[in-house]
């Protein structure tokens, strides 16, 4: 009878591959491991049954004795051939590397983008060479020697002004008016951001005042449709951030993204503030609505949002500080220290609007100037709605004796109030953020309880982007060729009731 610890034991004439007999003995080896956690009742066991079964299952625990290793072991390294391995890949340098994940994540947010848009834009000019209106206007006001040459008039025309001359806030009044405008027009009434940054590129880049601001414009218009797409990426996905970028190429009031407004500009500050208040990244926020507040008076919206997403964080915080103590938060972090950058953000964010119009009541003489500026000169004001209404009356009824009525001009307002009006509660049914629902709500109300020219309502609730991501989440279940004929066919309309009517039409 052969014993069994022999049996086990390599002998020296087992000097084959290791590759043979491999399931046999891996077999046995499992066996083994199986009943090895059984302790001592089953060794008592295993002793006290003499069986054939018993006695091989008992003795197949031991490790195989001599030099070398088990059979079953895989060599740590590898055993192929130099000549048989397969050669190694291309070292991809860490710059290349990132850059070609920056373009393919961003890449076709930026392509849809800029072709809708640049369809856009090349209809509004067709339309403007065409018709040649603007040759025979004031280049102040929609006229000037070639196409582009409208693109900075208007608004354009006095951040031109600032850019090159600066600010000299004054109350100036007109002599003997009586009626609505009874001051001057004065640059006090823009903020400063955007002609800052138009002389700033305009020193760097060797570009016309003109050529810098619409550059500024571009640029921030490309940064816009990412922070949208970032936005709407977090509540319908990346498809849906994407139909919302294609949505501000073509949205009523787009027009003005690619000229020398500061529309871009706002909208691309704001929308990546409301994407940092989302990642709770608060002092980004706070900086970003900052800036925000020198380039539109409508950061108020954007100012009182981040306030109350910041006190329902700070809120939760100490509500599970409570709870749980000062212990670390997710970033390692004591819970009642992460609450107190939500406290800074708040008291951040305002600093921009608010250092503004210190400043300019401060030259003025009159802390209330800014105001009274806009009401004496341009004739705004906060009438809780009361033009908004006398426009919806009339309008419908084909009178036009309201204030600074332009039949074109108001209809695309009123269908882009009544555009934003359906779309709201489509927003509120997907529960976003609050600092989303909290802006929107208020650039709306802040928009529509104005006096102001009315037809300028598109283009005010430019602001109000995330109107944009219920459109954006119902349109992502279109195919891609789909979603960019529908796109591109209101791309070429823009042209016109985007573009055309605005400027040339009614005032922008």
């Amino acid at each position: 009878m052969t014993d069994p610890h022999l049996a086990t034991s390599p002998s020296h004439e087992d000097n084959r591959p290791h590759t043979e007999g491999r399931s046999g003995e891996a077999n046995t080896a499992r066996t083994g491991a199986r009943s090895y956690g059984q302790g001592a009742h089953a060794e008592g066991r295993s002793q006290g049954d003499h069986g054939p079964h018993t006695e091989g299952r008992s003795q197949g625990y031991h490790r195989p004795r001599g030099r070398g290793r088990s059979p079953v072991t895989r060599p740590p390294y590898d055993t192929t051939p130099a000549f048989a391995r397969s050669p190694a890949p291309d070292v991809v340098p860490r710059g290349w590397a990132w850059l070609r994940g920056v373009v393919k994540r961003h890449g076709p947010t930026l392509a849809l983008y800029g072709a809708l848009k640049l369809v856009g834009f090349c209809v509004f000019m067709y339309l403007l060479d065409s018709s040649g209106d603007f040759r025979r206007k004031n280049p102040r006001f929609g006229g000037g020697a070639h196409v582009w040459d409208v693109l900075a008039t208007w608004d354009g025309w006095w951040y031109q002004q600032i850019a090159a001359h600066g600010y000299h806030p004054a109350l100036v009044p007109v002599p003997g008016a009586t009626g609505m405008i009874t001051l001057e027009g004065n640059s006090a009434a823009f903020f400063p951001l955007y002609p800052a940054l138009m002389r700033l590129f305009s020193s760097c880049t060797g570009l016309g005042l003109f050529g810098a601001g619409l550059l500024v414009s571009v640029v921030a218009s490309f940064a816009a449709a990412l922070a949208l797409h970032a936005v709407t990426a977090r509540i319908g996905g990346r498809r849906a951030g994407l139909a919302a970028a294609g949505l501000w190429a073509v949205w009523p009031g787009s027009g003005m993204e690619w000229s020398v407004y500061s529309e871009s500009l706002y909208v691309a500050l704001a929308a990546w503030a409301c994407y940092a208040v989302m990642r709770h990244h608060w002092l980004t926020a706070g900086l970003l609505t900052c800036a925000a507040g020198l380039t539109r008076p409508t950061a108020t919206a954007l100012i009182a949002a981040l306030a109350v997403a910041a006190l329902l964080a700070v809120h939760r915080q100490w509500r599970e500080a409570r709870r749980w103590g000062d212990a670390p938060g997710p970033d390692g972090k004591g819970r009642r220290s992460i609450a107190s950058r939500p406290l800074a953000a708040v008291t951040i964010a305002p600093l921009g609007l608010f250092g503004y119009l210190g400043w300019v009541g401060y030259r003025m003489g009159d802390y209330r100037g800014y105001f009274k500026l806009q009401e004496g000169a341009w004739a705004h004001t906060f009438d809780y709605g009361k033009q908004t209404l006398d426009v919806f009356t009339s309008l419908p009824v084909g009178h036009y004796d309201y204030l600074s009525a332009s039949p074109y001009e108001d209809l695309i307002g009123v269908g882009t109030v009544l555009l934003a009006l359906f779309v709201l509660p489509l927003l509120l049914r997907l529960r976003p953020h609050p600092v989303l629902v909290v802006h929107t709500l208020l650039t709306i109300a802040l928009v529509l309880g104005s006096q102001q020219i009315f037809g300028n309502v598109s283009r005010y609730l430019l602001p109000a982007f995330p109107l944009f991501i219920p459109c954006a989440v119902g349109m992502r279940r279109l195919s891609t060729p789909v979603l960019c004929t529908v796109l591109g066919i209101a791309a070429f309309a823009s042209g016109s009731y985007a573009g055309y009517v605005l400027f040339e039409l009614g005032v922008p």
